[in-house]
């Protein structure tokens, strides 16, 4: 049962680890619940609930799952722990004071000490600081820390410091048909206007039936072609990793734009823009199209919108090779400044808080290229940014 607690305060949402899980069960084995769902409840929220703002869930969550208990009774002794969540308690635990201490190789020398780890490497090894393995502070493998590292055979981000990840990820598409959510983000949108009269002549053109009528002295109807909104624009989508925290959001903006837009095309890219982009994450590592082709396909008064958190490795953006999934020919910053010149009216939507940006070194390194062209993804930064484009 308390298995299931943690995995529905999960799904709800709410931020609960393994080892405060373990802390619950330590506490439950002493008694100092004294077998009384009052001082459990009282218990497993001291022990699992880090922000008053979750209070509230852990609340419904509790009462779901504990609804007509009368005791605590054998709860920890039934209190089964899968082996996969075992496993993880393997994984290397440090203090912000130990991390500080863990040095950085620096990109050349990361390199050439993995290849020399891979010519001599001939055994699994765990807990270290030199072979590839599984948590230790090596910048190379999995479950570990390293300020700077290679990640090789890992589930999902931890610590969000790979300068490379040596693994095949699979991403998915945004959701164009997403419910919208608040229908202010349309409006917002709605700033980036030019009405033109395009297509079949469909709409009733009240003025000219009148004007007709009146000369024919007959009903005489008169349509005209609906005003559409004539602007062109092109979304560029960072896609996985660190923006999987920000899939809902982005995905209420990718739907208001394809109803806003008649003329919208969109890519996706990881992190940063490099040599390809793609339309399906199904199909990514077999159907791309070249940026240099992206470039020659669309014309210099499409509107160019990159939405992404711009958090990655600064290597990304300056270093040949330097992408965290492949080697890339030419540095990210390269294709970027080309983007901006192909494109002049661009901008950079990015769904993280505006007040963490300064935490983030490659945050501040975008907007250098963007010239200072990045907004947040909140209702006003949509609005500031699609005044910027109208300039």
């Amino acid at each position: 049962m308390l298995i299931n607690f943690f995995t529905a305060l999960r799904e709800a949402q709410v931020p609960v680890s393994l080892r405060e899980y373990l802390t619950l069960c330590q506490a439950l084995a002493a008694d100092l619940a004294e077998k009384s769902v009052e001082e459990f409840y009282f218990l497993s929220r001291a022990c699992l609930v880090k922000d008053e703002r979750n209070l509230d869930k852990f609340d419904r969550v509790f009462g779901a799952t504990f609804k007509g208990i009368e005791s605590t009774g054998d709860l920890a002794e039934n209190a089964d722990i899968p082996a996969d969540w075992l496993k993880k308690l393997t994984e290397k635990f440090l203090t912000e004071e130990e991390k500080k201490e863990i040095e950085a190789l620096g990109w050349d020398k990361l390199m050439e000490t993995l290849k020399k780890r891979l010519e001599e490497q001939k055994e699994r090894h765990q807990g270290g600081n030199k072979w590839i393995g599984t948590g230790g502070t090596s910048p190379f493998g999995a479950y570990g820390y390293n300020p700077e590292g290679i990640r090789i055979g890992q589930d999902r981000n931890r610590n969000f410091r790979a300068v490379k990840v040596w693994d095949k990820r699979e991403f998915k598409d945004l959701d164009g048909g997403e419910e919208l959510g608040p229908r202010n983000i349309k409006l917002a949108l709605r700033r980036l206007r030019k009405l033109a009269r395009t297509g079949a002549a469909e709409e009733l053109d009240l003025d000219g039936t009148i004007g007709a009528t009146a000369r024919q002295g007959f009903l005489d109807l008169k349509l005209r072609p609906e005003r559409r909104n004539a602007v062109k624009v092109l979304l560029l989508f960072d896609i996985g990793g660190s923006m999987d925290w920000h899939i809902e959001q982005v995905e209420h903006l990718f739907a208001a734009a394809r109803t806003e837009f008649k003329h919208l095309e969109h890519y996706y890219f990881h992190n940063c823009l490099y040599e390809s982009v793609w339309k399906n994450n199904h199909r990514r590592h077999s159907e791309r199209l070249g940026t240099w082709d992206l470039l020659h396909t669309y014309p210099h008064d499409y509107k160019l919108i990159f939405v992404g958190d711009a958090s990655m490795s600064p290597y990304e953006i300056v270093q040949e090779g330097g992408s965290v999934e492949h080697r890339n020919p030419e540095a990210g910053k390269v294709w970027l400044e080309r983007a901006l010149q192909c494109w002049p009216h661009a901008v950079w939507l990015n769904p993280t808080p505006e007040t963490h940006w300064r935490y983030t070194q490659s945050i501040g390194m975008i907007r250098q290229i963007m010239e200072d062209r990045m907004f947040p993804l909140t209702l006003e930064g949509i609005e500031a940014a699609m005044k910027e484009l109208t300039r």
